[in-house]
């Protein structure tokens, strides 16, 4: 298949596809003209690599999951600790969506006189005060509408 018909089957766009070829995802078999040719196999790795990046994998850690001649080997001990990873998210997430809600409803004069509103805000400051600096996470955007929900981040 040439690029342009792994881009429409897969959904992930040339440049995309170019990209992953470039981080060592993905590899063409040749050319036809000046298109890369891929094994029709890569829609099903383009898929493998897609809902890694969905569960917050990074690239390198996606490229750890395939063996040398391309073959997935997933490591499960590394889905586990995704997953504790994501419970952790999914709890802070939850607690922040309460307090937005109580927020949102809260009868106080204003929401600094609100004391849930109060503990909100020091959890914000508190979270703040552990990511690192300077370190920003970076994945190749999968499709337009992911590029725009991590920059929302």
């Amino acid at each position: 298949m040439d690029i342009t018909e792994v881009a429409r089957r897969s959904g992930v766009p040339a440049s995309t596809l170019r990209f992953y070829e470039q981080k060592g995802l993905i590899a063409s078999v040749g050319r036809r003209g000046l298109r890369r040719t891929f094994d029709p196999r890569v829609v099903e790795r383009l898929a493998l690599i897609a809902l890694g990046s969905a569960a917050g994998f990074s690239l390198d850690e996606i490229a750890r999951m395939f063996l040398p001649d391309g073959r997935p080997h997933i490591d499960r001990q590394m889905l586990s600790v995704k997953a504790q990873e994501l419970d952790q998210t999914i709890r802070r997430l939850s607690a922040m969506r309460d307090g937005l809600r109580h927020a949102a409803a809260c009868p106080a004069p204003s929401h600094m006189e609100c004391p849930s509103f109060r503990r909100l805000l020091a959890a914000a400051a508190s979270e703040a005060g552990r990511k690192k600096p300077g370190r920003p996470r970076v994945n190749a955007p999968v499709n337009r509408t992911r590029t725009k929900t991590a920059l929302a981040r």
